[in-house]
C-alpha cells in the first residue's frame, strides 16, 4: 500500500509541475520556494503541539487548493504560485515518506512513523 500511495503522490506531484508550467512564470521561481513550506517546522522550537499544528497547516494539501483557487478566483497569480507550490512540496514530502504529524513527535505522521522499516 505505501508504495501505491508514493505513486499516487508522485502523479500529484507531476500534476503540480504542469500547473507550474502553465503560469509561465521563471523555473528559478519554482526552485526558490520550494522549500518555503518547511517554515512551518518552526513552531517545534516552541512546542511540539505549536510544531505539529504550523508544520500541519503549511503542508496540507486542501489549504493549497483553497489558496490556488482562491487565486484563480481573484485573478492573482502569485495566490496561484503559493498554492502550486504549497501543493507540490506537500506532494515531494509525502513521496519521502514525510506525512501529516501527530502531536506525539515530529516522527509520527499520518503515513507511519519516519525512520521504520
Amino acid at each position: 500500500m505505501n508504495k501505491l500511495l508514493k505513486l499516487e503522490e508522485l502523479a500529484m506531484f507531476a500534476l503540480s509541475l504542469w500547473a507550474f508550467y502553465l503560469t509561465e512564470i521563471s523555473w528559478w521561481w519554482f526552485a526558490g520556494l520550494f522549500l518555503l513550506p518547511d517554515l512551518g517546522m518552526i513552531g517545534y522550537l516552541l512546542d511540539e503541539k505549536i510544531g505539529t499544528w504550523t508544520y500541519n497547516l503549511f503542508h496540507h494539501k486542501g489549504i493549497a487548493l483553497f489558496i490556488f483557487g482562491l487565486g484563480l478566483f481573484m485573478n492573482n497569480q502569485i495566490l496561484e504560485i503559493a498554492g502550486i507550490i504549497l501543493f507540490s512540496h506537500s506532494s515531494f514530502d509525502r513521496i519521502m515518506g514525510y506525512g501529516l504529524k501527530y502531536e506525539k513527535g515530529f516522527k509520527f505522521t499520518h503515513l507511519g512513523e519516519i525512520g521504520k522499516k
